[in-house]
């Protein structure tokens, strides 16, 4: 079993070393990647739980409750979609 392994291995590092095109081509994929991943969260998917609440113990109730669909906590009235 370990000489398959290091047969594998040895094969996909070969490949790769001999890669000319191949290389750039994965650099453009991590490239955008990162941009999608980071860039795109930063400036879309602001911390809303951040930003209204002051303290963890806030934050865990208001998202138990959202969870539980407890209709009488006061911050229910933010989740509605009208």
């Amino acid at each position: 079993m370990p000489s398959f392994v290091k047969n594998m291995y040895s094969l996909y590092v070969d490949g790769f070393r001999s890669m000319v095109l191949g290389r750039t081509l994965w650099k453009i994929i991590l490239v955008k990647l990162v941009v999608i991943f980071g860039v795109i969260k930063i400036f879309f998917f602001p911390d809303f739980l951040a930003t209204t609440y002051a303290t963890d113990q806030e934050r865990t109730d208001h998202v138990l409750s959202a969870l539980t669909m407890d209709s009488d906590d006061p911050s229910s009235e933010m989740m509605d979609t009208k």
